[in-house]
């Protein structure tokens, strides 16, 4: 959640929006992600930036890791990332799963869960009538 941030909505939403396409290249990282009952997120008028909560004196990244790399190094990776956008502010990063597959943006509304998930390409599914 986003608490006491004293900069207009649309500061802070471009501000969550910068963070969010900085850590989804991270080679590290496959996705924004969130953990069940704790959600990370910038609530903004319309529109939501889930997997990044731009506060006051911090940020805070849920992401979903790519398997194979430390996860110290993977926090290190995010927050080298997201430091030179949001200068003065703490850098807190929660990885909320692994994977060794892509992710792809879920469509639906914020409060349906995380804003990622898996695709595995190697299963199709076919319906016959």
């Amino acid at each position: 959640m986003t608490y006491g941030v004293a900069q207009p909505p649309t500061q802070v939403g471009e501000l969550a929006d910068r963070i969010a396409a900085a850590v989804t290249k991270c080679p590290s990282v496959a996705g924004l992600g969130q953990v069940p009952g704790i959600p990370v997120a910038t609530y903004l008028p319309g529109r939501t930036v889930n997997g990044v909560a731009v506060r006051a004196g911090e940020v805070e990244v849920c992401v979903v890791a790519r398997f194979g790399m430390p996860l110290p190094e993977v926090a290190a990776q995010i927050r080298e990332a997201v430091a030179p956008l949001a200068p003065g502010r703490v850098v807190d990063v929660v990885i909320a799963d692994i994977t060794d597959r892509e992710l792809t943006a879920t469509v639906g509304p914020a409060s349906a869960g995380g804003v990622t998930r898996p695709t595995d390409t190697k299963r199709k599914e076919s319906v016959h009538g």
